[in-house]
C-alpha cells in the first residue's frame, strides 16, 4: 500500500474511532438540566411539591448510585441503559424487596436521597439538604 493510502486509511479510521467514543459518551452522558421528580400515580394526596433534582451537582456520584435494577441481589443497570421512574418499582407500600416510593426517597439508607445527603453531613462535607422545604419549596405547589 501506498504511503497515501496509508494516509487516507488512517484518517477514515480516526473519524470512525471518534464517532464511536462520542456516540458512547453522548449515550451515557446524565442530564445537564434540572429534571423534576414527580409520582402523582403514587403520591395521589400531595403534602409537597414535587422535587427538583440536579444531576450537575450529583456528577461526582456513580449513576447506579441511584439508578439500579436488581437480579438475584445485584444492581445489574449499567450506565446507557433506560432509566425508568423510580414509581415503575417502587409503589405507595413496600412491594417484595422493593421499599416504598416515600423510603426510597426519605428513608435512612445511604441509596435515599436524605440518607445520603445525611451521611455525607455527618462526614462534615458539603451535601444537600435534610430538611423538607428545601427540597419540597412551598411556592411551587
Amino acid at each position: 500500500m501506498h504511503l497515501k493510502g496509508k494516509v487516507i486509511l488512517a484518517t477514515l479510521l480516526s473519524i470512525m474511532l471518534l464517532a464511536v467514543f462520542t456516540v458512547a459518551c453522548a449515550a451515557t452522558k446524565s442530564p445537564d438540566k434540572d429534571i423534576t421528580i414527580d409520582s402523582p400515580e403514587v403520591f395521589t394526596k400531595r403534602k409537597q411539591t414535587p422535587v427538583v433534582f440536579n444531576h450537575v451537582k450529583h456528577k461526582e456520584q456513580k449513576c447506579t448510585v441511584c439508578h439500579h435494577e436488581f437480579k438475584d441481589g445485584k444492581n445489574v443497570w449499567e450506565e446507557g441503559q433506560e432509566v425508568k421512574k423510580c414509581s415503575a418499582c417502587h409503589k405507595a407500600k413496600e412491594e417484595g424487596k422493593a421499599v416504598k416510593l416515600y423510603a426510597a426517597f426519605h428513608g435512612d439508607s445511604e441509596h435515599s436521597c436524605i440518607g445520603c445527603h445525611k451521611k455525607v453531613k455527618k462526614e462534615n462535607k458539603p451535601t444537600g439538604p435534610t430538611a423538607c422545604a428545601k427540597c419540597h419549596p412551598k411556592d411551587k405547589k
